[in-house]
Protein backbone atom coordinates (compact mmCIF):
# COMPACT_ATOMS: atom_id res chain seq x y z
CA UNK A 1 0.00 0.00 0.00
CA UNK A 2 0.96 3.54 -0.87
CA UNK A 3 2.35 5.95 2.60
CA UNK A 4 -0.01 8.98 2.64
CA UNK A 5 3.59 11.03 1.03
CA UNK A 6 3.20 9.10 -2.18
CA UNK A 7 0.04 9.41 -2.78
CA UNK A 8 0.28 13.30 -1.89
CA UNK A 9 3.00 13.32 -4.88
CA UNK A 10 0.88 11.19 -7.20
CA UNK A 11 -1.75 13.69 -7.24
CA UNK A 12 0.69 16.57 -8.04
CA UNK A 13 2.06 14.20 -10.78
CA UNK A 14 -0.28 15.69 -13.52
CA UNK A 15 -1.61 13.68 -16.90
CA UNK A 16 -0.26 15.75 -20.21
CA UNK A 17 -3.34 15.34 -21.73
CA UNK A 18 -2.43 17.93 -24.78
CA UNK A 19 -0.03 20.87 -25.08
CA UNK A 20 -0.68 23.01 -22.11
CA UNK A 21 -3.35 20.89 -20.91
CA UNK A 22 -3.10 18.92 -17.99
CA UNK A 23 -5.42 16.34 -15.73
CA UNK A 24 -5.20 16.06 -11.93
CA UNK A 25 -7.29 14.23 -9.63
CA UNK A 26 -8.63 14.23 -5.94
CA UNK A 27 -7.91 11.47 -3.29
CA UNK A 28 -10.38 8.71 -2.61
CA UNK A 29 -11.34 10.51 0.69
CA UNK A 30 -14.24 11.79 2.45
CA UNK A 31 -14.04 15.36 1.60
CA UNK A 32 -17.58 17.55 0.77
CA UNK A 33 -14.86 20.09 -1.38
CA UNK A 34 -11.49 19.62 -3.38
CA UNK A 35 -8.47 20.71 -0.50
CA UNK A 36 -7.25 24.42 -1.59
CA UNK A 37 -3.58 23.55 -1.24
CA UNK A 38 -4.44 20.12 -3.49
CA UNK A 39 -5.76 22.86 -6.41
CA UNK A 40 -2.52 24.96 -5.46
CA UNK A 41 0.10 22.34 -5.79
CA UNK A 42 -0.97 20.97 -8.94
CA UNK A 43 -1.65 24.52 -10.61
CA UNK A 44 1.89 25.27 -9.90
CA UNK A 45 2.70 21.85 -11.03
CA UNK A 46 1.39 22.42 -14.38
CA UNK A 47 2.59 26.02 -14.81
CA UNK A 48 6.12 24.27 -14.32
CA UNK A 49 5.44 21.52 -17.08
CA UNK A 50 5.90 24.42 -19.27
CA UNK A 51 9.14 26.25 -17.52
CA UNK A 52 12.34 25.45 -18.70
CA UNK A 53 15.37 26.44 -15.92
CA UNK A 54 13.46 28.77 -14.01
CA UNK A 55 12.07 28.89 -11.23
CA UNK A 56 9.20 29.94 -9.36
CA UNK A 57 9.15 32.66 -7.22
CA UNK A 58 5.40 33.81 -6.64
CA UNK A 59 2.24 33.12 -7.54
CA UNK A 60 -1.48 34.87 -6.74
CA UNK A 61 -4.41 32.55 -6.95
CA UNK A 62 -7.75 32.94 -6.39
CA UNK A 63 -10.83 30.06 -5.59
CA UNK A 64 -13.35 30.90 -7.42
CA UNK A 65 -15.98 27.66 -7.10
CA UNK A 66 -15.86 24.63 -4.10
CA UNK A 67 -14.07 21.70 -6.41
CA UNK A 68 -15.64 18.76 -7.11
CA UNK A 69 -13.47 15.36 -5.66
CA UNK A 70 -15.49 13.05 -7.73
CA UNK A 71 -14.31 14.27 -10.85
CA UNK A 72 -10.77 15.17 -12.58
CA UNK A 73 -9.43 18.56 -12.84
CA UNK A 74 -8.05 20.25 -15.77
CA UNK A 75 -5.68 22.61 -15.71
CA UNK A 76 -4.84 24.88 -18.92
CA UNK A 77 -1.85 27.20 -18.86
CA UNK A 78 -1.80 29.98 -21.09
CA UNK A 79 2.03 30.47 -21.65
CA UNK A 80 1.43 34.66 -21.32
CA UNK A 81 5.52 35.85 -20.87
CA UNK A 82 8.67 34.18 -21.68
CA UNK A 83 11.12 37.29 -21.15
CA UNK A 84 14.97 37.64 -20.83
CA UNK A 85 14.79 37.12 -17.08
CA UNK A 86 11.15 36.44 -16.11
CA UNK A 87 8.69 33.73 -17.24
CA UNK A 88 4.71 34.41 -16.21
CA UNK A 89 2.30 31.81 -16.93
CA UNK A 90 -1.75 31.84 -16.08
CA UNK A 91 -3.11 28.54 -15.29
CA UNK A 92 -7.28 27.87 -14.97
CA UNK A 93 -8.36 25.12 -13.52
CA UNK A 94 -12.05 23.55 -14.61
CA UNK A 95 -14.54 20.94 -13.51
CA UNK A 96 -17.70 21.03 -15.25
CA UNK A 97 -17.29 23.13 -17.85
CA UNK A 98 -16.57 26.27 -15.66
CA UNK A 99 -13.18 27.75 -14.13
CA UNK A 100 -13.09 26.92 -10.30
CA UNK A 101 -9.50 28.32 -9.65
CA UNK A 102 -7.26 30.62 -11.92
CA UNK A 103 -3.40 31.22 -10.86
CA UNK A 104 -0.82 33.31 -11.79
CA UNK A 105 2.67 32.56 -11.32
CA UNK A 106 6.52 34.03 -12.37
CA UNK A 107 9.54 32.32 -12.97
CA UNK A 108 12.89 33.87 -12.95
CA UNK A 109 16.64 32.90 -13.67
CA UNK A 110 18.85 32.33 -10.66
CA UNK A 111 20.74 35.83 -9.69
CA UNK A 112 22.64 37.22 -7.47
CA UNK A 113 21.63 40.08 -5.78
CA UNK A 114 21.29 42.21 -2.19
CA UNK A 115 19.41 39.98 0.67
CA UNK A 116 18.03 40.41 3.75
CA UNK A 117 15.36 39.30 5.75
CA UNK A 118 13.35 39.53 9.31
CA UNK A 119 14.78 37.12 12.27
CA UNK A 120 12.86 33.97 12.58
CA UNK A 121 10.29 34.57 15.79
CA UNK A 122 11.47 32.54 19.14
CA UNK A 123 9.61 29.45 18.79
CA UNK A 124 10.12 25.94 20.88
CA UNK A 125 12.26 23.15 18.94
CA UNK A 126 9.87 20.35 17.46
CA UNK A 127 11.16 18.12 19.61
CA UNK A 128 9.72 19.85 22.76
CA UNK A 129 6.02 19.73 21.16
CA UNK A 130 3.59 16.99 20.90
CA UNK A 131 3.42 15.07 17.37
CA UNK A 132 0.95 15.33 14.93
CA UNK A 133 -0.53 11.92 16.44
CA UNK A 134 -0.16 12.59 19.95
CA UNK A 135 -2.91 15.46 18.83
CA UNK A 136 -5.01 13.86 17.10
CA UNK A 137 -5.81 11.44 19.48
CA UNK A 138 -6.02 14.05 22.38
CA UNK A 139 -8.62 15.61 19.91
CA UNK A 140 -10.33 12.15 18.53
CA UNK A 141 -11.80 11.87 22.47
CA UNK A 142 -13.69 15.27 21.79
CA UNK A 143 -14.63 14.56 17.88
CA UNK A 144 -18.19 13.07 16.26
CA UNK A 145 -17.87 9.56 16.25
CA UNK A 146 -18.58 10.66 12.01
CA UNK A 147 -15.24 12.00 12.29
CA UNK A 148 -12.94 9.73 13.44
CA UNK A 149 -12.18 8.08 10.30
CA UNK A 150 -9.92 12.11 9.69
CA UNK A 151 -8.31 11.71 13.42
CA UNK A 152 -7.64 7.69 12.52
CA UNK A 153 -5.77 8.51 9.04
CA UNK A 154 -2.38 8.49 8.01
CA UNK A 155 -1.02 12.00 6.85
CA UNK A 156 1.54 12.89 4.40
CA UNK A 157 2.53 16.24 6.96
CA UNK A 158 3.76 16.08 10.53
CA UNK A 159 2.77 19.30 12.01
CA UNK A 160 3.79 20.58 15.58
CA UNK A 161 1.50 23.73 17.38
CA UNK A 162 3.78 25.61 19.69
CA UNK A 163 -0.09 26.61 21.19
CA UNK A 164 -2.14 24.40 19.58
CA UNK A 165 -6.46 25.03 18.85
CA UNK A 166 -8.82 22.80 19.99
CA UNK A 167 -11.30 23.04 17.22
CA UNK A 168 -13.95 21.48 19.60
CA UNK A 169 -13.86 23.69 22.44
CA UNK A 170 -11.92 26.94 20.92
CA UNK A 171 -11.20 29.65 23.43
CA UNK A 172 -10.76 33.33 22.47
CA UNK A 173 -7.02 33.73 21.61
CA UNK A 174 -4.56 36.50 19.62
CA UNK A 175 -4.67 35.44 16.63
CA UNK A 176 -1.20 34.40 16.01
CA UNK A 177 0.49 30.70 15.62
CA UNK A 178 3.59 28.92 15.24
CA UNK A 179 4.05 25.30 13.54
CA UNK A 180 6.19 23.24 12.72
CA UNK A 181 5.84 20.79 9.85
CA UNK A 182 7.78 18.82 7.42
CA UNK A 183 6.78 15.89 5.25
CA UNK A 184 6.79 12.11 6.73
CA UNK A 185 9.10 10.96 4.46
CA UNK A 186 11.98 12.01 1.76
CA UNK A 187 10.57 14.17 -1.52
CA UNK A 188 12.61 14.17 -4.77
CA UNK A 189 15.17 17.16 -4.81
CA UNK A 190 13.50 18.91 -7.92
CA UNK A 191 12.73 22.62 -6.73
CA UNK A 192 9.60 22.20 -8.53
CA UNK A 193 8.29 19.50 -6.96
CA UNK A 194 9.66 20.78 -3.14
CA UNK A 195 7.44 24.18 -4.23
CA UNK A 196 4.33 22.47 -5.45
CA UNK A 197 4.41 20.11 -2.08
CA UNK A 198 5.38 23.45 -0.03
CA UNK A 199 2.33 25.24 -2.14
CA UNK A 200 0.37 22.44 -0.44
CA UNK A 201 1.23 22.67 2.84
CA UNK A 202 0.93 26.23 2.70
CA UNK A 203 -2.92 25.58 2.98
CA UNK A 204 -3.56 23.62 5.96
CA UNK A 205 -2.81 25.88 8.57
CA UNK A 206 -2.96 29.77 7.58
CA UNK A 207 -6.73 30.86 7.73
CA UNK A 208 -6.59 29.42 11.57
CA UNK A 209 -5.38 32.63 12.74
CA UNK A 210 -8.45 34.71 11.65
CA UNK A 211 -10.93 32.95 13.62
CA UNK A 212 -8.45 32.45 16.74
CA UNK A 213 -9.71 36.24 18.02
CA UNK A 214 -13.21 34.93 17.66
CA UNK A 215 -13.38 31.34 19.54
CA UNK A 216 -15.49 30.16 16.23
CA UNK A 217 -14.65 26.83 14.97
CA UNK A 218 -14.07 25.11 11.39
CA UNK A 219 -16.30 22.17 12.83
CA UNK A 220 -19.39 24.99 14.04
CA UNK A 221 -22.60 24.07 11.69
CA UNK A 222 -22.99 28.21 12.27
CA UNK A 223 -19.73 29.21 10.19
CA UNK A 224 -19.15 29.19 6.14
CA UNK A 225 -15.11 28.94 6.43
CA UNK A 226 -13.20 28.68 3.09
CA UNK A 227 -10.16 30.15 1.06
CA UNK A 228 -10.53 33.28 -1.06
CA UNK A 229 -7.72 33.98 -2.42
CA UNK A 230 -3.86 32.53 -1.33
CA UNK A 231 -0.83 34.44 -2.52
CA UNK A 232 3.06 33.32 -2.25
CA UNK A 233 6.72 34.50 -2.54
CA UNK A 234 9.52 31.75 -2.73
CA UNK A 235 12.88 33.87 -1.31
CA UNK A 236 15.66 30.94 -1.05
CA UNK A 237 16.25 27.15 -1.09
CA UNK A 238 14.41 24.63 1.34
CA UNK A 239 13.61 21.28 1.35
CA UNK A 240 10.21 20.04 3.02
CA UNK A 241 10.92 16.81 4.53
CA UNK A 242 13.18 19.37 7.07
CA UNK A 243 11.70 20.72 9.83
CA UNK A 244 10.21 24.31 8.08
CA UNK A 245 8.50 26.85 10.56
CA UNK A 246 5.13 28.45 9.82
CA UNK A 247 4.34 31.61 11.97
CA UNK A 248 1.17 33.02 10.99
CA UNK A 249 -0.94 36.08 12.16
CA UNK A 250 -4.29 37.89 11.19
CA UNK A 251 -3.88 41.65 11.08
CA UNK A 252 -7.91 42.27 10.56
CA UNK A 253 -10.75 40.60 9.54
CA UNK A 254 -14.35 42.25 8.70
CA UNK A 255 -17.11 42.29 6.16
CA UNK A 256 -17.56 38.16 6.82
CA UNK A 257 -13.83 38.05 5.35
CA UNK A 258 -10.62 37.38 7.43
CA UNK A 259 -7.01 38.23 6.29
CA UNK A 260 -3.73 35.56 7.40
CA UNK A 261 0.19 36.76 6.77
CA UNK A 262 2.55 33.77 6.89
CA UNK A 263 6.38 33.55 7.16
CA UNK A 264 8.04 30.10 6.30
CA UNK A 265 11.27 29.65 8.17
CA UNK A 266 13.83 27.06 7.69
CA UNK A 267 15.36 25.34 11.60
CA UNK A 268 18.44 27.84 10.70
CA UNK A 269 16.71 30.74 10.56
CA UNK A 270 16.49 31.41 6.84
CA UNK A 271 12.81 33.04 5.41
CA UNK A 272 12.53 30.52 2.50
CA UNK A 273 8.38 32.10 1.90
CA UNK A 274 5.90 34.41 2.91
CA UNK A 275 2.61 34.03 2.45
CA UNK A 276 -0.75 35.94 2.11
CA UNK A 277 -4.49 34.58 2.31
CA UNK A 278 -8.02 35.75 2.64
CA UNK A 279 -10.74 33.60 3.45
CA UNK A 280 -14.18 33.66 3.75
CA UNK A 281 -15.23 33.58 7.77
CA UNK A 282 -19.37 33.86 7.55
CA UNK A 283 -21.83 33.20 10.75
CA UNK A 284 -25.22 32.34 8.66
CA UNK A 285 -26.65 33.29 12.20
CA UNK A 286 -24.75 37.27 12.31
CA UNK A 287 -25.75 37.01 8.25
CA UNK A 288 -29.19 36.84 9.09
CA UNK A 289 -30.14 39.04 11.64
Amino acid sequence: MPTALEKMLDLLDLEVIELNLFRGRSPEEDRHRVFGGQVLGQALAAAYSTVEDRLAHSFHAYFLRPGDVSVPILYEVDRIRDGGSFTTRRVVAIQHGRPIFNLSASFQTDEKGYEHQAPMPDAPSPDELPTSEETRLEMRKQAPPEMSEWFDREHAIEERAANPINWFKPEKQEPYQRIWFRTNGPVPDSPAVQQAVLAYASDMSLLDATTMPHGISFFDDDMQIASLDHAMWFHRPFRVDEWLLYVSDSPSASNSRGLSRGSIYSQDGSLIASVAQEGLIRSRRMARS
